[in-house]
């Protein structure tokens, strides 16, 4: 019998701590604040991360294999804080909830 094992996710809130025009955002576009449904705070900036644009969902490839999500500004501890808000609704997907994550993070260097 296979049974089925029921993920326990939680509500993450994902807030800013730097200023809008703190120079730790040159390399990030500013996003403002998101909620994520998330196993964990790690998870949840993973998942703010993942709803990002990459340059493997894109034709600008900077090299085969090679993804940005690691850059996310949402996975640095200055830029943002994760704080628990809570157990998941019963049904609730894991994946951003609330606010607005840009596909603008990659900008093109071509005319």
């Amino acid at each position: 019998m296979t049974r089925e094992i029921q993920e326990k996710l939680k509500i993450y809130r994902l807030s800013p701590l730097a200023e809008p025009d703190d120079p730790n955002w040159q390399n990030a576009s500013y996003q403002g604040e998101v909620v994520v449904a998330a196993r964990s705070s790690g998870d949840a900036r993973i998942v703010a991360s993942e709803a990002e644009l990459d340059f493997l969902e894109i034709d600008a490839k900077p090299a085969e294999g090679v993804t940005t999500d690691m850059a996310s500004a949402f996975r640095s501890e200055k830029l943002y804080t994760v704080v628990e808000e809570g157990p998941a609704p019963e049904g609730t997907e894991r994946g951003v909830l609330d606010g607005v994550v840009g596909v603008d993070n990659i900008v093109s260097t071509q005319l």
